[in-house]
């Protein structure tokens, strides 16, 4: 992990997340949210908890990956984080979702978790 990995809580939590994504590893994906995360997907309900979470996850095709763009971050204090990332969703059929994603994160002991997750899908019409 680089120093600026290291130093910005939201790239170090959207590394873990991409890896996990990439991998389709559900369990991984549901564990870096804390328990009562909010989580707004591409469905229409917002979700709760790390089993919704990891239902969620499981049934996203397993051959998705995640191409990060540009990530912008902001820390409240040293318990709460968040910001911006450009997300593109892509898949070997050539089915492509990009997305602007903003994470609420909180420090869990040693480690960072999302609290709150939300895409909101980029419309070239918009």
């Amino acid at each position: 992990m680089s120093a600026d990995v290291a130093n910005d809580p939201m790239r170090e939590v959207l590394t873990r997340w991409k890896a996990a994504f990439d991998g389709h590893q559900a369990d991984v994906m549901a564990d870096l949210f804390t328990p009562d995360a909010l989580f707004q997907g591409f469905g229409p309900e917002v979700i709760s908890g790390r089993d919704a979470v990891r239902g969620y996850y499981e049934a996203v095709p397993d051959y998705r990956r995640a191409h990060l763009g540009d990530v912008d971050s902001y820390r409240i204090g040293e318990q709460v984080a968040g910001g911006f990332a450009d997300v593109a969703f892509r898949d070997p059929t050539g089915w492509e979702a990009p997305v602007h994603l903003s994470l609420v994160l909180q420090r869990e002991g040693a480690s960072w978790r999302i609290r709150q997750y939300h895409v909101s899908r980029i419309a070239a019409d918009h």
